[in-house]
């Protein structure tokens, strides 16, 4: 099982969360399953004081904390990992079923400065295709189908009890941490500037379906940079820039 440590490595990031009872229940899913990291992102103040479902889970919703987008969320977390339903959306991200990418996490989390973020979408639509491209890859809880029956999904603490229950426990063996992996805020960074460096070489002129933002941060998180290796390539990209507006000076 995780150790103590660990477990306060993982955060729990609600998107566009609505009904306050909702955000209880994963708060007292959280509390029971040993996590205390709530994080809410949110387009207006979140009242806690109406998650009556939070049962004993009253120190988790006292220091959880509200950001106004999710690239603030995750600044501080060396994996995220978004959750999803599946079914007929387009997958932009390799997306495991949870048994899978709770043993994946378990390895991050052996790389002692490893800090993991578990996102949720709102109740109604889940995570937006925007908010996934924050994500390193999505996990999913499989489902029973039905013909003729729309892809099933699960209430939002429902899916959060689920999913920390197979965090906490024991996931088989884990034989190495993976590599420390960049934190989400040097990502960022690195995507903006690659934005800039699109733009500055006109490359968004001749491109301008394969350079959106969206693209950008997608591509920059499969590459899986270590903290030195993002440091190297925002040089790299800074250099590049000032190249070019060095020369748009000089003529």
């Amino acid at each position: 099982m995780l150790t103590d440590e660990q477990r306060n490595r993982v955060c729990v990031i609600l998107v566009r969360a609505r009904n306050p009872n909702n955000i209880g229940a994963v708060a007292r899913a959280m509390y029971d399953f040993g996590f205390s990291d709530l994080r809410i992102v949110n387009d207006y103040p979140v009242p806690f004081e109406r998650a009556r479902s939070a049962v004993d889970a009253a120190s988790v919703l006292d220091e959880a904390r509200e950001f106004a987008a999710v690239a603030e969320a995750v600044a501080d977390c060396n994996l995220v990992v978004g959750t999803t339903a599946g079914g007929k959306r387009v997958q932009e991200h390799p997306m495991y079923p949870l048994a899978e990418g709770g043993g994946l996490v378990h390895e991050h989390l052996m790389q002692a400065e490893h800090r993991v973020a578990l996102l949720f979408g709102s109740e109604k639509t889940g995570l937006s295709r925007e908010e996934l491209t924050h994500c390193h890859w999505t996990m999913t809880i499989p489902m029973f189908d039905r013909d003729g029956v729309r892809h099933p999904s699960m209430n939002l603490g429902q899916a959060a009890a689920v999913c920390l229950y197979e965090l906490a426990r024991a996931s088989g063996p884990v034989t190495a941490a993976s590599p420390l992996l960049a934190p989400a805020e040097d990502l960022e960074r690195l995507t903006l500037l690659l934005g800039e460096l699109a733009e500055s070489s006109e490359y968004t002129r001749r491109h301008p379906a394969n350079s959106g933002e969206g693209l950008l941060r997608r591509f920059v998180r499969r590459m899986q940079l270590e903290p030195a290796d993002a440091a190297m390539w925002m040089g790299i990209v800074r250099q590049a820039l000032w190249k070019i507006r060095s020369e748009k000076t000089e003529t």
